[in-house]
């Protein structure tokens, strides 16, 4: 089966949160949702876990941090294109996200930056199968020969 990834993530509001994703294109798995959660299903291999911050705060003895003033982490997910990448920016800006920071296009990679509606940072990003394979210079030397 490989690795799975579970990402949790704390939510003021567990219905808007369900919402959002979903508008984004996630399914929401109903065996581990309920008053306190929603498993949301990116794919067979990604998931986030969703829940009211009360009941994340049972899962550890640390502060909850606020996550629209404070980032602890940058959740990073790749998308099949550019048009991709744009399309999920927009569905999510639709469905109550915003875009914090223009887009970053670095030739070999395309990223755009997504808040959910709780501050939470989702990065989408596409880059170029030679530059994933070989690293950015393979994409750079592939680029140059002609200029």
């Amino acid at each position: 089966m490989g690795t799975q990834i579970f990402v949790n993530f704390a939510t003021d509001d567990l219905e808007r949160s369900k919402a959002f994703y979903t508008a984004l294109g996630c399914e929401i798995n109903p065996l581990f949702t309920d008053e306190n959660a929603a498993c949301i299903v990116w794919d067979e291999q990604v998931y986030f876990m969703v829940l009211t911050r009360e009941y994340f705060a049972t899962f550890t003895d640390k502060k909850i941090a606020d996550s629209r003033a404070t980032a602890q982490v940058l959740v990073a997910l790749s998308r099949e294109s550019r048009e991709d990448v744009d399309r999920t920016l927009e569905a999510g800006v639709r469905a109550g996200g915003a875009e914090p920071r223009p887009a970053q296009d670095l030739g070999f990679m395309y990223s755009r930056d997504l808040e959910d509606p709780d501050g939470n940072i989702l990065e989408f990003l596409y880059m170029d199968p030679a530059a994933a394979e070989q690293g950015p210079a393979a994409f750079t030397s592939e680029e140059s020969p002609g200029s």
